[in-house]
């Protein structure tokens, strides 16, 4: 069974309303206590006129419109303004209802969306009318006490836009605030795309075009080049689909870890990159995404390395200690190809920020052998 929309609308409607209701009853309540004679607005000030059925009437009338206050401000103001005009006009005892049309301005202030000038205007000139009338029934009251009281009035009104400024300014902060993590997930997302899709590619690049070369002359090697190209391309494949289950579960977890380096370094050896591995000391639990980062400082110099100093010889350390995780990244020589590994692109200031977001080190920049170093260093311990 579908539910109309309509009817949903109201339903979610019914709380506000009923708050709403229960404020009305309450106002009316308190009106209807004997003790509470004197309390309430008497702005002609004439002699007090007891309550009959037609004050008992208004003082519902009073009340009743707070129902619609936040719903319908507008009119629950526009009610409450021409009952309270009536009852001042006819002279009855004061009476707690009569607060109801200040509530009423409060909210026209707080929760009116369109008119937001037009209306008070309307109901300003409600009030001089409302003077001029009390004037010429014998009020004895000054202009200046009229005018204080309006300035009473004009007060709730600026209380509840002031209420309604805070409000749109939070929630203006909440929208910022989910902008700006929605922007960090996205770099993240990236980075990661950026690490995984550079380094497989390049590997399965260099892999077909030495495959291709030897395709004539030694069949048996270029079908172990076209398998490295198909391996590569299902390791790419699976970061891939963990990439996806990071975002479908929101868990980073620590994939790939610090133990899959030395796969990555016998990769990288088949594309004829010659690297020597290292690792010193015992490598813990690396947890809150310091495994990722290490795998990834080094997936990126390896990467850049293959494509800007093919051949020559490359250094990988990682140093485990009770506190952080030294890497460094050393590539022997340079490069012919326009750019060197010198070259700072992406990867490497993805680099930087993944570290620092650890509260680690990272540098990286020719070395006055004229090769290329990447540095990293990354606390343990330390969520991300």
């Amino acid at each position: 069974m579908t539910v109309p929309a309509s009817w949903w609308h109201r339903w979610r409607g019914l709380p506000v309303l009923l708050q709403d209701a229960a404020g009305a009853a309450g106002l009316l309540a308190v009106s209807l206590v004997p003790g509470m004679a004197g309390v309430g607005a008497d702005l002609p000030e004439f002699p007090d006129r007891p309550l009959d059925a037609r004050g008992w009437a208004l003082v519902a009338a009073l009340c009743a419109p707070l129902v619609l206050r936040r719903r319908w401000p507008a009119a629950c103001a526009l009610l409450t303004a021409a009952g309270f005009g009536l009852y001042q006009c006819l002279g009855y005892a004061h009476s707690a209802a009569t607060l109801a049309f200040p509530f009423a301005l409060y909210a026209l202030g707080a929760h009116q969306r369109r008119r937001r000038w037009a209306l008070p205007a309307l109901l300003t000139g409600g009030y001089v009318a409302l003077v001029v009338a009390l004037h010429r029934m014998g009020s004895g009251q000054t202009i200046i006490q009229y005018t204080e009281f309006y300035a009473v009035l004009a007060a709730f009104w600026g209380a509840g836009r002031w209420m309604r400024r805070q409000r749109a300014a939070a929630e203006q902060h909440r929208r910022d605030s989910m902008a700006l993590a929605v922007a960090a997930e996205r770099a993240v997302i990236a980075r990661e795309l950026h690490d995984v899709v550079t380094h497989h590619v390049t590997a399965m690049v260099l892999q077909a075009d030495a495959a291709g070369l030897v395709l004539t002359s030694d069949p048996g090697v270029a079908g172990a080049g076209v398998a490295a190209v198909s391996s590569t391309g299902r390791e790419a494949l699976g970061e891939l689909r963990h990439l996806l289950r990071v975002l479908d579960a929101d868990d980073l977890g620590d994939h790939p870890v610090v133990g899959r380096i030395a796969d990555l370094v016998e990769r990288t050896r088949t594309l004829g990159q010659p690297v020597d591995w290292r690792e010193e000391g015992e490598a813990g639990h690396a947890g809150g995404g310091v495994g990722l980062t290490v795998y990834r400082v080094v997936q990126e110099s390896l990467t850049n390395a293959v494509k800007h100093a093919p051949g020559r010889p490359t250094l990988v350390r990682v140093a485990h200690s009770e506190h952080a995780v030294e890497v460094e990244v050393h590539t022997e020589g340079s490069s012919a190809v326009s750019g060197g590994p010198a070259r700072a692109g992406r990867g490497l200031a993805g680099l930087r920020e993944r570290v620092s977001v650890f509260g680690g080190s990272f540098e990286a920049g020719p070395t006055p052998a004229g090769g290329f170093l990447t540095r990293a260093s990354i606390p343990v311990g330390v969520a991300g």
